[in-house]
């Protein structure tokens, strides 16, 4: 849609962000002032329907005529103003306007002028970049970022016709030892700083917390600079799929009207759904605030190759499930000249998908019956380099959950209060196990009011800054009390199932055991109301051959499962079965969480997406309009997740219960545009879809 300059929602105004939505980032290099066709963007501009843009400006290299003493100009500007001209045509075309600066290296003369900008290691020397030994990493935490930038950012916001500065690799790469940072953290803390990245030391922990502290106290100065000289500007931090856990989030929430997941694109055996987890890892936090997602063009790999151009359909693919969970999309583009241009047709189209979608989609809000707690307190406690490693539990229940067809959202831990918990019918907390005392009182006033949990392993066994309690603050609850150290790593481990039957082992005839996973944690049942459909095999060797066989039975819970007097339903995994499935992959455990979950929610859920193939399914909702999101994320290719080609995914049909009262809906297909096959009998209406090449959207309008 186009808006003015002046309504609500367009340009220069307090809410311009709400009418930013499609967005083209071009991230300029030095040689490019004297090399770029600047109406060939343009024209991306128009192709791609883009509403608004993110343009480089300053920082380590300037493209417009700096007057700051030490703001390196590209060599290659002569008498242009490339950023300039940049703003003039995005502005032309009623776009809005994001200037990106880059504070985190300089080059040699600046470093040798202001030796105290640069981040200093352990051993006491001046950080060289570490790709570019020429240049020198910038202190994130002094008077770089807190004087230099600042005038940077102030000249940029007074001189061009912007609506915010976006800061990209800001917020430092590890701990400086200058002398500032030094006495600064020594002041607040009391503390040296760290030498080791142990996330159970106070020492650590401390250092978390200061680096926390100042960097959002930052982002509220730059924040307060551009509105001095732009009233309705901001400043945008640039925010990673984890580095959000690096802020006082509700300080950047009342900072930033709108924020941006920069994870550019799948990387090594990374599945698709990664986009849109980072949707829901964002507005379990965020809220509704509105995020996008930064793509690259190139393959986003640890080598590196920023000229490439990646698969059209991996960018394709990467967007749209960005965009099913309500991220809106962004691309960038790193060099403004253009080598290769088969990255413009999957990002045009993609972005005109959005276009379309856009009128149906936007007044409706996420939402799922279902949560997985993002554990983000115990992630906080370790580096951004590590945290992936500690991500393995949810990752697992994540992917099994996608393969179980079932719509959820994420609820990070650092929002847990009544109202929020009590949205979802059942919560999936996958390895939580940094959880404090209030966040354990709240998981249990939501069960005792009817809300199901389903929890495995080390969950609530640690307070939040990671001390080991005598027992899970979640004891009571769960019906279980810790009986043993955690033993593991462990091979040729296996549960029994329960000859009995649950519902919990369904699905699994023929089988008298499924393999077991890899860490436990020994338990006693303390409750007598508690059910034990799985129990631990005792550990038996895995070599020499003959040595491979059960010496005891099975007696050792390895699920407990409690229904509570109010309704809600418990299923607890003293075993590491996310991380197993992560790493593994078998199908049993993901049979396994599937049934969990299902016997959680006490009933069918809300909406059922039948047929064969992987789906990623986000829903929304208002008043009485329901849309069901489907992306096609069956992938043929083996060994990794790389798409080459989308290939259409047939015989998929979605159900959705009728709401109390009312008797059918008016269905829509908003992507293939087809007529709708639509059945409706024992309160639920049922729609046939065409092939899904892509995505599909069906939206449901009930009426009575």
């Amino acid at each position: 849609m186009t808006r003015t300059f002046n309504e609500p929602g367009g340009l220069r105004t307090p809410t311009w962000y709400q009418s930013a939505t499609r967005w083209t980032q071009l991230t300029l290099v030095e040689d490019d002032p004297q090399s770029f066709d600047i109406n060939f963007w343009f024209r991306v501009f128009d192709d791609t329907k883009s509403n608004a843009t993110c343009l480089s400006a300053g920082g380590y290299v300037a493209y417009y005529p700096s007057r700051i003493a030490l703001q390196h100009v590209s060599r290659f500007i002569g008498d242009t103003d490339p950023f300039g001209d940049l703003v003039a045509g995005a502005r032309a075309r009623n776009m809005h306007v994001v200037a990106r600066v880059d504070p985190h290296a300089v080059h040699a003369d600046v470093a040798a002028a202001h030796p105290e900008w640069i981040s200093v290691t352990a051993e006491g020397e001046l950080r060289r970049h570490w790709s570019y030994p020429e240049a020198y990493v910038t202190c994130a935490w002094g008077a770089y970022n807190r004087e230099f930038m600042t005038e940077v950012i102030r000249e940029i916001a007074h001189d061009y016709d912007i609506d915010a500065i976006f800061a990209n690799r800001w917020a430092g790469h590890g701990v400086c030892y200058c002398a500032h940072c030094t006495a600064d953290f020594r002041a607040k803390t009391g503390f040296e700083l760290p030498r080791t990245r142990d996330p159970h030391s106070p020492i650590w922990q401390a250092w978390l917390g200061w680096s926390r502290d100042v960097l959002t106290e930052l982002v509220g100065h730059w924040n307060a600079v551009v509105a001095s000289e732009r009233p309705h500007g901001r400043f945008i931090p640039n925010i990673g799929n984890s580095s959000m856990l690096d802020f006082e989030l509700d300080e950047i929430k009342r900072f930033c009207p709108i924020l941006f997941v920069d994870h550019q694109g799948r990387t090594g055996v990374v599945p698709i759904w990664s986009a849109g987890r980072d949707g829901k890892r964002m507005r379990g936090v965020m809220g509704n605030k509105p995020i996008g997602l930064v793509t690259s063009t190139s393959i986003e790999e640890k080598w590196r190759w920023k000229d490439s151009v990646q698969s059209p359909e991996e960018i394709r693919m990467w967007m749209i499930d960005g965009l099913a969970h309500g991220l809106r999309p962004w691309f960038t583009k790193f060099n403004a000249k253009v080598h290769d241009s088969r990255w413009l047709p999957p990002i045009a189209e993609t972005f005109a998908l959005h276009a379309e979608l856009e009128p149906d989609l936007e007044s409706l809000e996420p939402t799922a019956e279902i949560a997985m707690l993002d554990p983000s307190t115990m992630l906080r406690a370790w580096h951004a380099d590590d945290r992936d490693g500690a991500e393995g539990h949810e990752l697992g229940f994540y992917h099994a959950l996608i393969e179980a067809r079932l719509p959820f959202d994420l609820l990070s831990d650092l929002v847990i209060d009544d109202a929020a918990l009590d949205r979802y019918k059942a919560i999936v907390v996958a390895n939580a196990a940094f959880l404090s005392t209030a966040q354990c009182e709240a998981l249990t006033r939501y069960a005792q009011r009817g809300g199901s949990l389903v929890t495995s392993f080390e969950t609530s066994l640690y307070d939040e800054t990671g001390v080991q309690r005598g027992d899970f603050g979640l004891s009571a609850l769960l019906g279980v009390s810790v009986a043993g150290q955690i033993e593991g790593p462990t091979k040729n481990t296996y549960v029994a199932l329960d000859p009995a039957g649950h519902a919990l082992i369904s699905g699994f005839d023929g089988a008298e055991r499924i393999i077991g996973g890899t860490r436990r944690i020994p338990v006693t049942v303390t409750t007598p109301d508690a059910d034990v459909p799985l129990r631990l095999v005792p550990h038996f060797p895995d070599l020499p051959m003959e040595e491979i066989y059960a010496r005891e039975p099975a007696t050792e819970p390895a699920a407990v499962l409690r229904e509570l007097p109010g309704g809600g339903r418990l299923v607890y995994f003293p075993w590491n079965i996310g991380e197993t499935f992560w790493e593994v992959l078998n199908a049993d455990h993901a049979v396994l969480i599937k049934n969990a979950v299902h016997w959680a929610l006490k009933g069918r859920s809300r909406v059922e997406v039948e047929g064969k193939g992987i789906v990623d399914i986000a829903t929304r909702e208002s008043g009485n309009m329901l849309s069901v999101h489907l992306v096609n994320l069956t992938n043929p290719m083996m060994m990794k997740g790389p798409i080459r080609e989308s290939i259409a995914l047939a015989q998929q049909a979605v159900s959705v219960a009728l709401p109390q009262g009312l008797s059918g809906a008016n269905v829509r297909l908003l992507v293939s545009k087809q007529a709708p096959d639509v059945q409706i009998g024992e309160g639920r209406i049922k729609v046939h879809l065409p092939p899904i090449l892509t995505n599909e959207v069906v939206l449901f309008e009930f009426v009575a």
